[in-house]
């Protein structure tokens, strides 16, 4: 992913007001992100910890941003593993969450939502990468898949939610 300006990513979101994302905080590590292995820009919004959102390049050159809710209440089952729906890497129960995500436009103001299971950090890239580990007392699950396979595998899910999110 190619760096993005701040005013870049408070202009690309399509489902919240242009009143939220100019008060959207940035990630407390914006000026350090490794953006050579993002293939989006994900974080919890440190100035409101129960938003989160998602910044993802387009064939374009324009970046499509997504605003998203995080629950407010942990989960009470006793999941011991979850699986992220994105980039499919194995957490601990509580390194994914239900991310939900207004609908653009019309349908989004009247409440209307989807939602997926993440990665409760939105590191999706760099678990792919191996850059980061997950929590896993089981440990990571092989696959056969090569590293280029995953990362289409990841974006093609991501495209998919992103799709419901926009209706397109």
């Amino acid at each position: 992913m190619e760096p993005l300006t701040e005013k870049q990513i408070r202009a690309s979101f399509v489902n919240c007001t242009k009143g939220e994302a100019a008060r959207l905080r940035l990630p407390l590590d914006f000026t350090e992100l490794p953006w050579k292995d993002l293939d989006f820009l994900g974080w919890v919004d440190p100035g409101a910890p129960l938003r989160a959102h998602l910044v993802l390049p387009r064939e374009d050159g324009r970046p499509l941003g997504i605003s998203l809710r995080v629950p407010s209440v942990g989960r009470t089952s006793v999941v011991k593993s979850s699986l992220c729906q994105i980039c499919l890497t194995g957490h601990a129960s509580s390194g994914v969450t239900l991310l939900a995500a207004p609908l653009a436009g019309a349908r989004g103001r009247e409440g209307n939502t989807v939602g997926t299971y993440i990665c409760a950090d939105l590191a999706c890239p760099l678990y792919v990468r191996g850059k980061r580990q997950p929590r896993l007392r089981a440990g990571r699950y092989e696959e056969s898949l090569t590293l280029d396979e995953r990362l289409t595998r990841m974006s093609e899910n991501l495209d998919a939610f992103v799709a419901r999110v926009t209706g397109t």
